[in-house]
């Protein structure tokens, strides 16, 4: 069976990981409005506490039209380079881990295999994304701080040095490697449902394989929402709290996590479900899509009777 499985040559892993780049920039930087709402509202619920809806309105009514669009430059490079870490890497890591489990073993395994892939590959990809993740917080929770990308990085790097960018590094792997671990082992089980009730993949055409990959994606984003919405609270928070004289990152997230309680720490879900719904949806769509014109041999699948 293992004979059976394609074969990756660094060219390929690089085509996985450009797609992914594009489609996670892409998606990530579109939603830019409703993430500058999202992130007011955890970070300030008592001021921002009408809903997503009314949230815009007093943005706009506040601060202009543009001001929804803070954070944009940071968002677009920092995902891209998550992006390219994240699909690209798990697509390395999942054909590693069937390479060295042998094919058979990793049927029995395959949920372990799904989500060692998505844990190890995130871990690369936050490393990359927790600088600009850190400069887009500071940019939205505080307007005045720069102007734009280069001028919030430089002077968050030259008042406070690099390592302020990792403040956030711990909240980021809590939210993003449960994040991705759902996103990639639900969209593998959505995605096989899907593909099984839709009939052969191969009979499909090129719009319905879309179609099922969105739907897949859609399902696999909305509980990848539910499971990182706490650490994503606290990702918004730790970026604009400073830690008193002496105190670890760990204390300062305890602290936090304290003051939130388990309701606040869920503040803003409701508009996280949309935005995270929607842009996962839209990063599988466009990730198979240019799979497919990228001329990316077909993806390796576990369990499946063509193996």
């Amino acid at each position: 069976m293992s004979s059976t499985l394609p074969q990756y040559t660094a060219s390929d892993y690089a085509k996985f990981a450009l797609a992914g780049a594009i489609g996670c920039g892409t998606t990530h930087s579109s939603m830019v409005p409703i993430d500058v709402v999202k992130t007011r509202i955890q970070l300030e619920p008592t001021v921002y506490n009408k809903g997503m809806i009314s949230s815009f309105r007093q943005i706009i009514s506040a601060e202009g039209a543009g001001a929804l669009l803070t954070g944009f430059g940071p968002t677009l490079l920092g995902y891209s380079l998550q992006g390219a870490f994240k699909f690209g890497g798990y697509e390395l890591f999942k054909k590693l881990a069937i390479d060295n489990m042998g094919y058979e073993n990793a049927v029995n395994y395959k949920n372990t295999v799904y989500i060692g892939s998505a844990a190890i590959a995130e871990f690369f990809a936050d490393i990359a994304l927790c600088p600009l993740e850190a400069t887009r917080i500071r940019l939205v929770s505080q307007p005045s701080f720069a102007n734009g990308l280069f001028g919030g990085f430089s002077r968050i790097l030259r008042e406070e040095g690099v390592g302020s960018f990792y403040n956030g590094f711990t909240p980021i792997l809590f939210k993003q490697i449960p994040y991705n671990i759902a996103k990639f082992v639900v969209f593998e089980h959505a995605a096989e449902v899907y593909f099984g009730l839709a009939g052969s993949k191969e009979s499909l055409s090129a719009s319905a394989t879309t179609g099922i990959n969105l739907l897949a994606g859609l399902t696999a984003g909305l509980a990848a929402a539910v499971v990182s919405q706490p650490a994503d609270t606290l990702l918004s928070k730790v970026n604009k709290t400073k830690k008193a004289p002496g105190q670890s990152t760990v204390g300062l997230l305890a602290q936090l996590a304290k003051q939130l309680g388990f309701v606040g720490s869920f503040a803003g879900l409701p508009t996280r479900l949309v935005m995270v719904g929607t842009l996962t949806s839209l990063q599988f769509g466009i990730y198979g899509s240019l799979k497919k014109t990228l001329g990316c041999p077909p993806a390796v699948e576990i369990g499946k009777s063509s193996h």
